[in-house]
Formats: C-alpha cells, sequence, structure tokens
C-alpha cells in the first residue's frame, strides 16, 4: 500500500539512499532538503530525474528543520498535494569532530538545534495531521554512539544524538494511544560511502584546538578516524540503512520493531540498547502502562 512519506535531510547520505529507495517501492515520497537550489541544485535535480525517467512519486521539497515557517511550509504543501502524512523520517543531522574543549558553547547549541530541536519543529508541524490518520509511523535515524563504544572528538556530536534518542523513547510512549508507531533505526559508523565524515563541523577555537593536536593527543585524531575504518568489513554498506527503513515502512502496523541495528562495525550499540530496552519495558509494566509500549491497533 502507497504510503505518503516526508523525510528530512534528503540531499544527501543516508537521506537521499532512503528517499530514493522509498520510492522505487512505489511510496509518495517528499524528499525534504534545506535549500533545493544549493550545491547548484544537483540534489533536488537528481530528485527531478528519478521522478521523470523512472516515473516515481517522488519530489524535492525545500524544509529547514532550524526553521519553524519553512517546515510548516513544507507540512502545508504536502497535505494540500497528498492529503496526509503517513510515515516521517526524522534524518537531518550533522556531525562535527574535534577535541570538545575547543567548541565554543554557541557550537554545541547549534548541533543541538540540528539534531534534536529540528525534530522537534518537525513534530510539532506534522502530529496534528498524523494523530487524526489514527495509524501512521515515526521512524528516527539515531545513532550507535549513544550507546556503543564511543571513540574521542566526536562528543558534541554523540551529545546531541543522545538526547534525540531520548527524545524518540519519550515521543515513542505518548503517541502509541494515537495509533502512532515508532521505530529507531541505529546506523554504525559508516565512514565511507556518505558525506558524514568528509562533511563534519571543526571546532572554531583553533588555539585550544592546537594544543592537542601539538600535545599528547597529536596523532590521536587520525588513529581515531583509521580505527573506526578498519573496523568496518570491507563489504559495508550504507544503503543496508536504506533497505532497513524500505522494511520497516513495508511492516504490518503494530508489529514493527523499536529499534533496528545497522552496525557492521558491531560496536557493542545493540547489546546495550537491548538490555535498556528491556528494562524500560519492565518500569512501564510495574506502572501499569505497559499498553503504550506498543501502538493502538
Amino acid at each position: 500500500m502507497q504510503q505518503t512519506i516526508l523525510i528530512t535531510g534528503a540531499s544527501s547520505g543516508f537521506g537521499a539512499m532512503t528517499a530514493k529507495a522509498l520510492a522505487r517501492a512505489g511510496h509518495r515520497v517528499y524528499a525534504s532538503m534545506r535549500d533545493p537550489q544549493g550545491r547548484g541544485g544537483a540534489p533536488a535535480a537528481e530528485v527531478e530525474r528519478l521522478a521523470r525517467e523512472e516515473n516515481l512519486a517522488i519530489r524535492a521539497i525545500a524544509l529547514d528543520v532550524l526553521s519553524e515557517p519553512s517546515i510548516e511550509a513544507a507540512v502545508e504543501t504536502i497535505l494540500a498535494e497528498a492529503g496526509r502524512i503517513d510515515v516521517v523520517i526524522h534524518n537531518a543531522g550533522h556531525m562535527v569532530f574535534g577535541p570538545t574543549e575547543a567548541f565554543t558553547p554557541e557550537q554545541l547549541a547549534q548541533l543541538y538545534d540540528v539534531n534534536v530541536l529540528g525534530t522537534q519543529r518537525v513534530n510539532r508541524a506534522v502530529l496534528p495531521a498524523m494523530r487524526s490518520l489514527g495509524r501512521a509511523l515515526m521512524i528516527w535515524v539515531g545513532s550507535s554512539s549513544t550507546r556503543g563504544g564511543t571513540p574521542p572528538f566526536l562528543a558534541p556530536y554523540f551529545a546531541a544524538k543522545a538526547g534525540m534518542d531520548a527524545l524518540a523513547q519519550s515521543y515513542a510512549l505518548e503517541l502509541a494511544r494515537f495509533g502512532i508507531e515508532t521505530s529507531i533505526v541505529v546506523p554504525g559508523a559508516f565512514t565511507k560511502g556518505t558525506e558524514h565524515f568528509a562533511h563534519s563541523g571543526k571546532p572554531a577555537d583553533t588555539e585550544r584546538a592546537a594544543a592537542y593536536w601539538s600535545g599528547p593527543y597529536a596523532g590521536v585524531d587520525d588513529q581515531a578516524l583509521k580505527g573506526l575504518a578498519g573496523l568496518e568489513p570491507a563489504d559495508a554498506d550504507p544503503s543496508k540503512v536504506a533497505e532497513a527503513i524500505v522494511d520497516l515502512v513495508a511492516m504490518p502496523h503494530g508489529r514493527r520493531p523499536f529499534r533496528v541495528h545497522i552496525d557492521p562495525s558491531d560496536d557493542g550499540a545493540a547489546i546495550v540498547n537491548g538490555v535498556a530496552d528491556r528494562v524500560r519495558a519492565q518500569l512501564l509494566e510495574r506502572i501499569g502502562l505497559a499498553d503504550l509500549l506498543h501502538p493502538k491497533p
């Protein structure tokens, strides 16, 4: 059955792969991006080419997760055209790399704004329409870093992703009785095949950063990145994240897993999340709210 799907951050990486895969699976996809004219308009042009040449129901739409008016305009457009939003995929995010001390508080706030507050802005825009459907799906693209092994120099990103994960867990419980199901997709550290690491931000305080790069941590950045890359199997494929999301959308309502891990490097997040999610479920059972663990049929 065709679903109307809004995905954020679809100009590159997991977002672009997922939008394309969902459209090829027969869904009506709104591939949102901050600026469809950015990068010379190439990402939006690729979406238009797919729609034209493969006759897919996909279109690029402007949506900046930092801007409530931008989000509201995009949602209004989708509802006017399609009449509904069945699935929202929170994918937009940004990474930084460097000594934690060298990032300014403003940089950390900006990262939190993109990775966490952006999802809140989108939810406030889409949920009135989604709640009225009585059956919908929200997918959050998280990170194994929230509970897996954590190398140095990625703390602002890890902290933001942990915040997003906490938000997703609570939203899941608060939306279940409206029939909105939640799944958290947990990718590992794919160092190749996306622009995630290549486009990561740097610390603004270069003087403090230099104290690390020229001091006792000289070379640790390269060692960390090479170590992460070395953990990845040669066949690690980021498109598996897109395939997992297509599979989630296709599953029957109420039967989807709360989390799906796609982590070729196996950094331990699946084990820790398994324990944490069991503890979460047990608490809900102990306080008599176990029904919130599953969406209303």
